[in-house]
């Protein structure tokens, strides 16, 4: 069902003036609820086009620095403003490329907005300090110092709060931004800039560039100009940058996930089947910290089992603009064939009991639609419970004991949520100081993080150098100069 609405024809954006690609070529951002639809056209950018958008955010640097904080947020407010007051359109748009349903978009529009009110505020009460010492004629202090040129690169998943989550602590923190979304997801990205600009934001302070990585991402991740890059991602992905990157370029990676949740045999099961239906499936299981494995304890494993089966089943799948549906498409084609084919290899692996079908009929014939899958039977050695499959698969693994539940649970590559479903305290305790995660949620989703604390992640869901959101993320995007100042 196609929704015949028009192309947005998108552009560059280099030195305060949007611009077609230097090559002329674009690319087609699809809607995976109706692929038929093109929802927008941006430029197929080249090394050059990316090498453009640097230099103009370097040129752009002096001047920004010096900018008073104050002005850096008014212009944040303002673009805040912006986009609060166009969240509908921003919504649907986000919606269309992205698939999720309609309020969840509108949500993100909104903690995008919210992302630029807090850093306007947090900032400004970010900086240096004294040091005593003896010498009576020596004042001692730091100061918090700006990087240079910024590479944000994002994914296709929350394609407006990441970015603002790292575009605006680096520019309220005096830095200038060179920004690449998603290929699969750009114009979510390009509705910030657009709000941005609109707020007066100095010309090369914030440029943006699309298309593949392999054409831009050499420039932006290894120029010289280049001081630090924020990467939200692939593990894979981020091992390529890593290695590519120079001695002196400051690394920020938000990477993959294979988040448990544990339920103990004292949890109230209902909750447990929201925690997991909600973590695991409500952004069609394409979230980071998404819930992938369940490690139930042994004595309400059958009961629990059969509780989230016969939730999942009663979950509406469908296009996100339509009222009512609890999941929408996958947000690719090849993210289709990637879920569907770790699917397969559950079906060899273990039990499937409800799910896993790729959606025909009039409604899903046109999009990415896959019915959400369950897996019961799973051991921790199986693909299925090691591997991100980054889809609504959920597989069900059993534990004895706490111990061996926890143990299960920091079995893993991936560090980077924890979520356990209990009433006893000491379970609590012990998983909250035990398991080996950055994000750890007692009877909450494993999905979801505050504006104004910090996240990330350790083992291979991160770099385990500096945290995102929060006050925490001011400091990735500073550096602290010391001064000896004598009378």
């Amino acid at each position: 069902m196609s929704t015949n609405t028009a192309t947005v024809d998108g552009l560059n954006y280099i030195q305060g003036e949007w611009v077609a690609g230097l090559d002329g070529a674009t690319f087609d951002d699809l809607n995976p609820a109706d692929a038929r639809e093109c929802v927008a056209r941006f430029p197929a950018s080249t090394a050059r086009d990316a090498e453009a958008a640097v230099a103009a955010a370097a040129a752009a640097f002096d001047g920004w620095r010096k900018t008073p904080i104050g002005k850096r947020a008014a212009i944040l407010n303002a673009a805040a403003a912006y986009l609060e007051a166009h969240v509908e359109r921003h919504a649907r748009d986000l919606t269309r490329e992205q698939g999720k349903p309609l309020a969840q978009a509108r949500d993100e529009c909104l903690r995008a907005a919210q992302t630029f009110r807090f850093y306007a505020v947090e900032a400004q009460t970010f900086g240096g300090e004294t040091y005593p010492q003896d010498d009576p004629g020596m004042v001692v202090y730091s100061q918090r110092e700006p990087l240079g040129v910024v590479s944000v690169i994002s994914p296709w998943n929350f394609p407006a709060s990441i970015p603002a989550r790292k575009i605006a602590p680096a520019l309220m923190t005096g830095n200038t931004v060179v920004f690449k979304p998603s290929s699969d997801a750009p114009l979510s990205g390009w509705r910030l800039v657009q709000a941005l600009a609109e707020a007066g934001l100095p010309k090369g302070v914030l440029n943006f560039v699309t298309g593949a990585a392999a054409a831009t991402g050499p420039v932006l991740t290894r120029s010289a100009a280049v001081r630090a890059i924020t990467f939200t991602g692939s593990t894979r992905a981020g091992e390529e940058i890593h290695r590519g990157a120079s001695l002196t370029t400051r690394l920020q990676m938000e990477l993959g996930g294979k988040n448990p949740l544990l339920v103990m045999e004292d949890a109230d099961l209902d909750q447990a089947v929201e925690l997991a239906v909600k973590g695991g499936l409500s952004l069609s299981g394409q979230a980071c910290t998404g819930t992938s494995r369940i490690i139930v304890q042994r004595p309400v494993l059958a009961a629990f089992t059969d509780k989230l089966v016969e939730r999942v089943r009663r979950l509406k799948v469908g296009s996100g603009l339509e009222p009512g549906m609890d999941l929408g498409p996958l947000s690719t084609r090849r993210q289709l064939d990637t879920v569907l084919s770790y699917i397969e290899i559950g079906r060899q692996e273990a039990d499937l009991l409800c799910g896993g079908e790729r959606l025909q009929g009039e409604a899903h014939a046109h999009g990415w639609y896959v019915s959400p899958a369950v897996f019961a039977g799973v051991t921790p050695t199986m693909r299925i419970a090691r591997e991100e499959i980054f889809g609504p698969v959920l597989a069900v693994l059993e534990a004895g004991s706490f111990e061996e539940a926890l143990a299960q649970a920091n079995d893993s590559d991936y560090g980077l949520a924890a979520a356990i479903a209990t009433r006893n305290p000491r379970y609590m305790h012990v998983f909250a100081s035990e398991v080996q995660s950055g994000t750890v949620k007692i009877n909450r989703t494993t999905t979801g993080n505050l504006v104004n604390a910090p996240f990330g992640g350790i083992k291979c869901s991160s770099t385990s150098t500096f945290r995102e959101s929060g006050r925490a993320g001011l400091e990735f995007f500073t550096q602290t100069r010391m001064v000896y100042r004598g009378t």
